[in-house]
């Protein structure tokens, strides 16, 4: 038997949220350049490029470049995409997201944030109205922070940028700073961390400045590079959805029956007991393959192991010949909460599709590995982004809107509640009619059947 560690243990997530200009391009490509992930060719190549959003920079090109791949990216000085980039320190292995800021590329950024843990949200100093009783902050950063915080992902950190066009003034971070809070408090974000920054400059980012003498806390990267990066989900229970059934008909010492798919969450050991739900049939774990039985690597050993954990896809055999298929869960015996058969939900939807959300169209919830029908009861309510209240009940959710919605299901799901286990209390809804994934679903309640 050969012990595998989990490959995600030292590599941190995140993605860069705000307004259209705020700098998210522009600080990607900072944190690239001084860590010196920038080959040489790149830089030469960007310094002779015919479209650029800044005029100057320490690094002589523009750094926003580094991420806009798009050739209307570069043309527009605008994200249009989500950009992934790369890059290591010492401590700490990076992906980062470079998410659009116009309203209309929303759903983009739910896409890049769902597959993050941090999340650093620019705010850019010039464009926050500083002369009314409490700043007053841009929607889109309003917008992103709610979603953000919607999504739950683990660490969030503002930045305030392009301070240096106000001195580095701190009177003006302070008044920044009270209106951030004065939002994280309303949308029911945990105490921010706020770093006065400027990503053009380099101050803040990755060195100190010695232009803010004021600010006791970390650079940005310092901060990153400090973060618990062990996923939450380890902490969690036993969640394994299935996804296939894999068959080797072989002779009768050698007909194998795999369950294969991916740990949510959780651990799962040889010898363990489990209970399959929907079933809630008890049984034990014999085998336990990475990937699958019928993978062999250079050694001619299999890859057969003790254990797994989070993130890992694996082949499962168990001593017991029960009834399992697609969409059945697997669970510890023992666990205490186990999730919930439920044929009616209340969720969080980001709406993402042009068409409005309608109580009489079809439409299919796509919960880890299972499908079902799905009809809509009830618009509970739409959160109004400007004002961050709730408008009443009557009113439609439309594209990039954000609205807690009751579900009635075709046949039950087997769901946590997604403040317990994001991964197996998520969804996606798909319009029948278009296939087009049109909103992203968070189960906040699930009634037991």
């Amino acid at each position: 038997m050969t012990t595998h560690q989990n490959p995600y243990q030292n590599v941190v997530r995140f993605i860069t949220a705000g307004s259209v200009d705020d700098g998210k391009s522009t600080l990607i490509g900072r944190l690239l350049y001084d860590t010196k992930s920038i080959l040489v060719d790149q830089l030469e190549s960007l310094s002779k490029t015919k479209h650029a959003r800044v005029t100057s920079s320490d690094a002589g090109v523009d750094l926003a470049l580094l991420t806009d791949g798009l050739e209307a990216e570069r043309e527009q000085g605008i994200t249009i995409d989500v950009a992934y980039r790369y890059f290591s320190t010492p401590k700490r292995k990076f992906i980062v997201a470079d998410a659009p800021g116009h309203e209309q590329y929303t759903r983009n950024l739910v896409t890049g944030a769902s597959q993050s843990d941090v999340a650093v949200i620019l705010v850019d100093a010039s464009r926050v109205d500083l002369n009314t009783s409490t700043a007053t902050l841009l929607v889109q950063t309003k917008r992103h922070a709610a979603i953000v915080h919607l999504l739950g992902l683990r660490h969030v950190v503002f930045a305030v940028n392009k301070m240096d066009l106000f001195n580095f003034d701190e009177k003006v971070f302070n008044t920044i700073k009270s209106a951030i809070e004065d939002l994280t408090q309303k949308i029911g974000l945990a105490k921010p961390i706020l770093i006065p920054i400027s990503a053009l400059l380099g101050a803040n980012v990755v060195t100190a400045s010695k232009d803010t003498p004021w600010f006791k806390g970390p650079t940005l990267l310092e901060w990153l590079e400090g973060l618990d990066t062990s996923p939450e989900s380890e902490k969690l229970a036993l969640r394994f959805p299935v996804q296939y059934v894999a068959r080797q008909d072989g002779s009768a010492s050698d007909d194998f029956r795999g369950y294969l798919g991916e740990i949510e969450s959780g651990s799962i050991r040889k010898g363990q007991k489990v209970k399959v739900l929907p079933g809630n049939t008890e049984a034990t774990v014999a085998e336990i393959y990475l990937g699958n039985r019928f993978n062999r690597d250079q050694t001619n050993t299999n890859n057969e192991v003790e254990s797994a954990q989070t993130g890992q896809a694996l082949a499962i055999r168990l001593v017991e010949d029960i009834d399992v298929s697609r969409g059945c869960l697997f669970v510890g015996a023992d666990d205490a909460t186990p999730p919930t058969l439920s044929k009616q939900i209340s969720a969080d939807l980001c709406w993402l599709d042009s068409e409005p959300l309608s109580l009489s169209r079809k439409y299919a919830l796509r919960h880890t590995t299972n499908t079902v029908g799905a009809k809509v009861k009830e618009i509970r309510h739409v959160l109004d982004v400007q004002t961050l209240s709730h408008a009443d009940k009557s009113h439609p959710l439309t594209t990039n809107e954000i609205g807690r919605i009751d579900f009635v299901l075709q046949k039950p799901i087997v769901a946590d509640l997604f403040d317990q286990s994001q991964r197996t209390g998520a969804f996606i809804l798909i319009d029948e009619a278009t296939n087009h994934t049109v909103a992203a679903g968070m189960i906040r309640e699930a009634l037991a059947q």
